[in-house]
């Protein structure tokens, strides 16, 4: 694990993912983050399977033909700044719909990463705009009463993240073939397998109007599939069938609707039957060290 030299002038950039149907959205989120104080961030935004709108000059434009999930669209992302984003530092992942309401965050980013040559991704809190409220599932831990306290954490938020271009260096990126669910915590445990350290800061904030997960019509599917996945490429296999089963119990405990339920078993079935990727087991010394930051990978 190596990281820059602990300095302030880390240079930042953000990458966005659009389909190209919040273009209004999109602009917003543009403007907010090049009123960030300090050095100007960079600025790559990926048509994810649509055209671009036009974008304002100096902002590095990738247009793929097909959509290719949200981990390959980020991952294309990444590549737009160079081999690994090699070009920055560090790089901002922002969810096109979302917007950074203080102008201080890319200068808290920064002054993070150079006090703790050890860190490797940040999560965002999530905000809604209208309310101030922050969701429990937008706080990446088990104890999530209180969103305002920031903590260690085993897991980060997809769309309102920072993340050292050296954890991609090291471990690769995004899981491609998940499209969509999970590959956030498929990233951090390989982060964390590799002595990286993640955190969660409240003070760190993106607004994004409140949504459901399920509004996804694979949601249910590809939670499932991608959930067998995760445990089949990083999980030592005496794990394996805990964390599934515990998944499987809390499934059944939310009582989704059945249409939802037998989607959900037909992706846990495809888990098992298609290819995951390279299996690259967590060694128990990082099973220990999730265990202790208080989550366990057996749920």
């Amino acid at each position: 694990m190596s990281a820059p030299s602990g300095t302030q002038q880390l240079r930042l950039g953000a990458v966005i993912i659009t389909m190209g149907n919040r273009p209004e959205e999109l602009r917003d989120l543009l403007d907010s983050v090049a009123k960030q104080h300090g050095s100007a961030i960079e600025i790559a935004v990926v048509g994810n399977g649509s055209p671009l709108p036009e974008l304002p000059a100096g902002i590095r434009t990738v247009e793929l033909p097909v959509n290719l999930g949200i981990p390959g669209g980020r991952n294309v992302g990444i590549e737009a700044f160079g081999p690994g984003g090699r070009d920055v530092d560090i790089l901002l992942f922002l969810d096109d719909d979302g917007l950074l309401p203080n102008e201080d965050t890319g200068e808290l980013v920064r002054q993070a990463f150079a006090a703790d040559p050890e860190l490797g991704i940040i999560s965002f809190r999530i905000a809604d705009p209208e309310s101030g409220t922050t969701q429990r599932r937008h706080v990446p831990r088990l104890r999530a009463a209180d969103p305002m306290r920031s903590s260690r954490v085993t897991t980060f938020l997809g769309g309102a993240n920072a993340v050292r271009t050296s954890v991609f260096a090291q471990v690769g990126g995004l899981p491609d073939e998940f499209f969509y669910a999970h590959e956030e915590t498929d990233l951090a445990w390989r982060a964390l397998d590799a002595g990286w350290l993640i955190d969660y800061r409240s003070d760190m904030v993106l607004n994004h109007p409140l949504t459901a997960p399920s509004r996804h019509a694979v949601y249910h599917r590809m939670v499932a599939r991608n959930r067998v996945w995760l445990a089949r490429r990083n999980l030592p296999w005496p794990l394996v069938p805990a964390y599934l089963g515990t998944w499987m119990l809390l499934t059944l405990v939310r009582r989704p609707s059945r249409a939802g339920l037998k989607a959900w078993f037909g992706g846990f079935r495809e888990g098992w039957t298609t290819p995951c990727g390279p299996r690259r087991p967590m060694r128990w010394r990082t099973v220990w060290r999730l265990t202790r930051l208080g989550r366990p990978p057996i749920i």
